[in-house]
C-alpha cells in the first residue's frame, strides 16, 4: 500500500520545505538586524566611521546576495515557461483545471516581473 501520508504529496513536501527556508531566512534577518542595531555602540563610543562603514558592508553585501538569488531564480523559471505553458491542462474535463493553471501561470509571470524590476 502506497504511503498517503503528507509527505506522499510531492506538492504539500515541497510547499513545507520552502516554508521552512523562509522561516530560516527570517531568523536570519532577526539576527542581521539585531546585529545592525548593536552598531550604534560603535558610534556612543565615539568610533562613528566603523558603524558608517560596517553599516555600508551590510547594506551592500545583503543587496548583492539578494539580488543574485533573486536574478538566479528569476533565470530559472523564466527559461522554464515555454515548457510550463505546454504543459496546461487539456480537454473538456480539464476546464476547471485550465482556468487555476492559468491563474497560476500569470501569478508567476508578474512574480518574474517584480523580480526582473527589483534587480534592474
Amino acid at each position: 500500500m502506497p504511503d498517503s501520508g503528507p509527505e506522499a504529496d510531492p506538492v504539500l513536501a515541497a510547499r513545507r520545505s520552502i516554508a521552512r527556508h523562509i522561516e530560516d531566512l527570517h531568523r536570519a534577518h532577526l539576527a542581521l538586524a539585531a546585529d545592525a542595531r548593536a552598531l550604534k555602540a560603535l558610534t556612543a563610543e565615539g568610533n562613528a566611521q566603523a558603524e558608517v562603514e560596517l553599516a555600508a558592508e551590510l547594506l551592500e553585501s545583503y543587496a548583492t546576495a539578494t539580488g543574485a538569488f533573486m536574478e538566479n531564480m528569476r533565470g530559472r523559471f523564466e527559461a522554464r515557461l515555454p515548457l510550463i505553458r505546454r504543459s496546461e491542462p487539456r480537454g473538456p474535463e480539464g476546464a476547471e483545471a485550465h482556468g487555476r493553471f492559468w491563474y497560476a501561470f500569470s501569478r508567476l509571470c508578474v512574480a518574474l516581473k517584480a523580480a526582473e524590476r527589483r534587480a534592474g
